[in-house]
């Protein structure tokens, strides 16, 4: 059984631990948005991902297996965490060089307490035009019903909410905490009432185990004013027991949900997005804006590297340039060597301009573990999705 393959029980705290060399400065660095920063493919910096707490309280396989993350899992300590302080000081130096959107991810980001304090502080924060940032939070929605109206009153914007099924066996099964479905629907409808919007839902689609919740989601959440996205199931770590076997690809997802809807592909929103959008059509072959639109995100296969503008940094400031990686670049060392943001936002640009990531169109060719002297991707529950 795979669940007992080695990959599955490696300490991974020992992982986090590595870091990755800066890159030599470039003499021709941008400072500011106004001369965009871009990478070694041409793309810019736009979205920064920050995790703010490793921990969980669901343990979906896909993600945070219990047989890696039971109770004897070490976590971070708190003095390894950035503190809200640090981590609003390095999103200021990531805004001056053009990120316009700041997304919260975890684990559960709902469990990092006051979370609502940093909200607050990351809300003030102005694009070098004085424009506010786009912020946001990825969450399974267990805490959201308590928390929604706190928010959203601190500054957060949107939510996205990971719902994998509606069917409470199968939503249970898959949170591996028998957590029930109902909380986190009374969360979602918290949401839209505190006027978090638009609301997304992401649904990761791992094929035999929930494939069959597709059009009972889809029913669900048509007309409602929620976008449902639905995921293909990633490799990304090396706990979760990936097959390709187990993928479903979205343009199954998309066959599936036109045997009961039409649909009407629709343009992307804005550079580097991750979903293809599609509108629920009318009678006359036109998206119907009254019920809404759903949104597939290939991540298998279809790449969407070619565009990718997101940085991700993790609880402890390792910063990631892809969901992928298996090392990161300690941004926490230099944040606490010096008050002076010199260093910093060099770091932050010399990183950035040298990237080259683009794992997903690599795939094809490469074999799903191989790594470079044997590293481990990253975990997935450590950097955000």
């Amino acid at each position: 059984m795979r669940n007992s393959s080695p990959s599955r029980t490696i300490p991974l705290h020992d992982l986090r631990q590595q870091a990755l060399p800066l890159p030599k400065a470039s003499t021709g660095a941008a400072s500011d948005a106004r001369s965009p920063l871009i990478d070694t493919l041409g793309r810019p910096l736009r979205d920064l991902r920050i995790s703010v707490t490793d921990r969980c309280n669901f343990r979906c396989s896909y993600c945070m297996p219990k047989e890696v993350f039971d109770k004897d899992y070490v976590y971070l300590p708190q003095t390894s965490l950035l503190s809200f302080e640090e981590i609003v000081r390095v999103a200021r130096q990531f805004v001056g060089l053009g990120v316009q959107k700041i997304r919260l991810t975890g684990g559960e980001p709902l469990l990092r307490k006051n979370l609502e304090l940093l909200i607050e502080q990351l809300a003030r924060l102005r694009t070098p035009d004085g424009q506010p940032l786009d912020i946001t939070l990825t969450t399974n929605g267990s805490l959201l019903a308590r928390k929604a109206r706190a928010l959203r009153d601190a500054g957060l914007q949107r939510v996205t909410v990971s719902l994998d099924g509606l069917n409470d066996s199968v939503f249970r099964q898959m949170n591996d905490v028998d957590f029930p479905v109902s909380e986190v629907l009374e969360g979602i409808a918290a949401a839209q009432q505190a006027g978090l919007g638009p609301i997304k839902v992401n649904m990761v689609v791992k094929r035999g185990t929930n494939d069959h919740e597709i059009l009972p989601m889809a029913r669900h959440f048509r007309g409602t004013g929620i976008v449902l996205r639905f995921i293909e199931y990633m490799d990304v770590g090396a706990t979760n027991g990936w097959r390709m076997d187990e993928v479903m690809p979205s343009a199954q997802v998309i066959e599936q949900l036109r045997s009961a809807y039409p649909l009407v592909a629709l343009e992307p929103c804005a550079p580097g997005e991750t979903a293809q959008r599609w509108a629920y059509a009318d009678s006359h072959g036109h998206a119907d804006p009254q019920a809404g639109e759903i949104g597939v995100i290939s991540s298998v296969t279809q790449a969407f590297c070619g565009d990718c503008n997101r940085a991700r940094l993790s609880t402890e400031g390792q910063l990631y340039l892809c969901l992928f990686a298996h090392q990161g670049y300690d941004l926490r060392s230099i944040v606490r060597a010096s008050e002076e943001d010199g260093a910093l936002q060099q770091a932050i640009t010399s990183i950035w301009q040298a990237r080259s990531d683009r794992y997903s169109l690599l795939r094809a060719t490469q074999a799903a573990d191989s790594s470079p002297q044997g590293a481990r991707r990253v975990e997935m529950s450590y950097i955000g999705g």
